[in-house]
């Protein structure tokens, strides 16, 4: 009986990882705004990455839960390189415009590099008329 829980106990927990591992992401992203002390929900951000020939492509969108959070950018895979420099473009004049505001930056740009496969999280606090960013955790 024990040989067979413990043998259970290793399928499942090799389930459990391959399943992690296929929903793992490299990139995550955070907004709060600052002028209400909440997150910001809705806000539509778009990913691109810089080519060989200085062009920008774009690789995906997401729109923030309601935590103000994005959390699956770039997916983990064996086959995946994602070291490159990429931008996100955070769309905020239609998050401020929603809440009758007006703001000075229609969107935000935060141009970053990828040099290796830890988990990179880039987190921004935004106000109507300013904002500010850092490499998270």
């Amino acid at each position: 009986m024990k040989k067979y829980l413990f043998s259970l106990l290793v399928v499942l927990g090799t389930a459990a990882g391959s399943l992690c591992a296929q929903n793992r992401h490299q990139l995550s992203s955070h907004i709060l705004d600052i002028s209400t002390g909440a997150p910001a929900p809705g806000v539509t951000i778009r990913l691109e990455r810089l080519t060989a020939d200085s062009t920008w492509t774009p690789v995906a969108e997401r729109r923030t839960d309601a935590d103000g959070r994005v959390r699956d950018f770039l997916p983990v895979t064996p086959e995946a390189d994602n070291r490159g420099v990429y931008k996100l473009i955070y769309e905020t004049r239609p998050y401020f415009t929603a809440r009758g505001l007006e703001s000075f930056y229609p969107f935000i740009e935060v141009v970053f590099e990828v040099s290796d496969s830890s988990h990179y999280h880039v987190p921004i606090t935004l106000s109507p008329f300013g904002y500010s960013t850092y490499r998270g955790s």
